[in-house]
């Protein structure tokens, strides 16, 4: 009999080592459980290491794990002031289903929740989930789910259905009309919104482009001016949602003979 291997990931002790015994008793699961985030990655790196990876990772929506604990360090550079902030910041869950969706791509994922939340169960679905499951459902409609996700398919309460689509169309919709804003936008000012999405300050920009800082302001001004934001944050956001990645740093390092910029 082929086992499924499960991991919960859930703050709630009581809760997690419950939900961890009664998986236990099913003669195909073998199961443990992690108290955080941070846990949570080292059991799913140390398993893959060992060759007996998890199948599926069971988390709670309010999992309390930071940012640094779950996501690899990233070339670019986020805008001044926000590396720092981002690192203490407190995410919930989802964010974790993100970081499994990079680091172990294998690893199916199903979100336990206390309540039906249509935007943050699009937002699981976004961030890789395969399912958004209540709490308090019984042990073989969640064993169910399991099953379902290890065959490649999504579940979701029906009563969230329509919300959730509602929810990734708007979404959808978004990402056209960001895609359509940075279209609008030449050549060179798409490769300044590059450099702000690097997190590459105004002095820094016109060194990498070989521009005076005043040129760079020029550009700055006339992007924020046709995304119809008002501050660098928000152009990121917005050029985040349409696709825009960041200026390669690392190459720029390479070109300057080693030299940090």
């Amino acid at each position: 009999m082929a086992r499924i291997r499960v991991l919960v990931a859930d703050d709630h002790r009581i809760f997690a080592e419950s939900l961890a015994a009664a998986l236990a008793a099913e003669p195909d699961v073998d199961v443990a459980a992690a108290g955080s985030g941070p846990a949570a990655m080292r059991s799913l790196e140390r398993a893959s290491a060992e060759g007996r990876r998890f199948d599926v990772l069971l988390v709670d929506a309010d999992l309390g794990v930071a940012i640094s604990d779950i996501a690899p360090p990233r070339p670019e550079r986020l805008p001044e002031g926000v590396a720092e902030r981002s690192e203490r910041r407190a995410v919930d869950g989802i964010s974790l289903v993100d970081g499994v969706r990079t680091a172990q791509p294998a690893v199916r994922t199903v979100v336990l929740a206390e309540r039906d939340d249509p935007r943050r169960a699009a937002l699981a679905l976004q961030a890789g989930a395969s399912g958004w499951v209540a709490k308090d459902c019984s042990l073989s409609r969640l064993l169910a789910v399991i099953r379902g996700v290890l065959r490649d398919e999504t579940h979701l309460p029906p009563a969230l259905l329509t919300g959730v689509l509602r929810e990734l169309t708007a979404a959808r919709k978004h990402r056209t009309e960001s895609e359509r804003l940075v279209e609008s936008l030449t050549p060179r000012e798409r490769e300044v919104l590059r450099c702000m999405v690097a997190g590459l300050g105004r002095k820094a920009v016109a060194e990498r482009l070989y521009l005076s800082p005043h040129t760079v302001r020029t550009h700055m001004q006339n992007v924020l001016g046709k995304l119809g934001v008002h501050s660098t944050l928000a152009a990121v956001a917005l050029a985040r949602r349409a696709g825009v990645g960041p200026v390669d740093l690392a190459g720029e390092v390479v070109e300057r003979g080693g030299q940090l910029a």
